[in-house]
């Protein structure tokens, strides 16, 4: 095996999953980050005593990844209600949860105003038959729309409209229902199967956590890269690094220009708003999904982790699709007061947060492995290669790698 480092571009999930794993596996690596840190899309600012994660992001125990790579515990995952309340177009809210998380509220599903005893019957159905079935038959059936898949299933357009498309929006970035129903259904699963937070200290401590398995001196950040190719790098500096092999990890638009034969993928964007109140307007860490569409979610992110505020102030989280800025924040807290009451007008807007490649598209056909070797000596990841996911994305990191140490070998 040659005693050049494999260089990996992005210190991404997974650029920091590949390369963990190969140094695991004896291989010299090094990690070229163009950024001032770790993380990618998954980073966590700290403004007034504030822990402001780039974008709503969530980490899910029930994606088989997860546990396998990550220490979890040592995150100190601070839980979010598994379920959500939908706000109606006149007012009310209805309260949909897990009844085998949450006994409490086992009838809240039944009795919500969302749609027929047959839609319900048929969601049952649905989440017991993905929860039954090996991911593998899942991702063996047969593809579809999201909507389609729906129909197919017998599920009435008020259940659709109601309560599924409200909460896809969040989850997939998109209210047409357009996504693949494969992706749909392992999302579905692992949201059924796992509990949703996030660390205690932000989700840039996912990240961090793969970072620290690695020597200090193979993280380079502020480090772009200008061209590459199976032998080595050249950076934008001019300096030439040479490498056994090269993995671009950098998101989908900065891969495809370092790599002219990529095809990156459409990607859907998506905006955050932060708000700081004196108290919490919700009093628990469910997730509201909009039922009119005006925002995606909205969640008080201090109800489940109160280490995200330095104070005794709760931190609320919107978010609403595509890319918007500042001045569309007076709108956003129309919406948040219909919702919450008048007291949002007394919070203070902390930041916004617009991510332009959020998520990659991934509507039928998807495939949901998309090669990872591109030539001789030179690799791809991404969440982009597998599903849009954290999931996807730390796959795709082991994919790469195990490719990659299949050729040295």
């Amino acid at each position: 095996m040659s005693r050049q480092p494999v260089i990996v571009i992005g210190a991404g999930l997974a650029g920091l999953a590949c390369a963990v794993r190969l140094r695991r596996s004896g291989v010299p690596v090094t990690v070229l980050e163009a950024s001032d840190g770790v993380g990618g899309r998954m980073r966590t600012d700290v403004v007034d005593g504030f822990r402001l994660d780039r974008g709503f992001q969530v980490l899910n125990t029930g994606y088989p990844e997860v546990p396998r790579l990550l220490d979890v515990e040592a995150l100190r995952l601070r839980a979010f209600n598994s379920g959500m309340l939908v706000f109606r177009t006149d007012g009310g809210k209805e309260r949909v949860m897990l009844p085998w998380k949450h006994p409490r509220h086992a009838l809240s599903g039944l009795t919500a105003h969302l749609g027929t005893p047959v839609d319900k019957a048929v969601l049952a159905a649905m989440t017991a038959r993905d929860l039954a079935f090996p991911a593998g038959m899942l991702r063996a059936g047969a593809e579809r729309t999201v909507l389609d898949e729906l129909r197919h299933w017998g599920m009435s357009p008020v259940m659709v409209e109601r309560l599924i498309r409200p909460f896809l929006a969040g989850v997939l970035l998109e209210r047409e229902l357009e996504t693949s129903s494969r992706v749909f259904h392992l999302i579905w699963r692992s949201f059924a199967r796992g509990t949703i937070g996030v660390p205690a200290l932000g989700m840039g401590e996912v990240p961090a956590q793969l970072a620290s398995r690695l020597p200090p001196e193979a993280v380079r950040l502020r480090r772009r890269v200008r061209e590459a190719a199976g032998t080595g790098v050249v950076l934008d500096d001019g300096a030439e690094l040479p490498a056994a092999a090269v993995v671009v990890a950098a998101d989908p638009s900065a891969a495809a220009a370092l790599l002219p034969d990529l095809r990156a993928p459409a990607m859907r964007a998506v905006t955050t708003f932060y708000h700081a109140a004196p108290r919490s307007p919700l009093g628990e860490a469910t997730q509201v999904i909009d039922g009119d569409g005006v925002i995606a979610d909205t969640l008080v992110m201090t109800d489940a982790a109160p280490e995200y505020s330095a104070t005794d102030e709760a931190l609320i989280s919107t978010s609403v699709l595509g890319a918007a800025g500042d001045d569309d924040e007076p709108g956003v807290r129309d919406r948040l007061e219909e919702i919450y009451g008048p007291e949002v007008r007394k919070w203070r807007h902390l930041a916004t947060y617009p991510i332009a490649e959020a998520l990659p598209s991934m509507p039928p056909p998807m495939p949901l492995r998309r090669r990872v070797r591109l030539g001789e000596g030179l690799y791809v990841c991404g969440d982009h290669r597998d599903t849009g996911s954290i999931q996807g994305a730390l796959v795709s990191g082991r994919r790469a790698a195990d490719a990659v140490m299949k050729d040295l070998c």
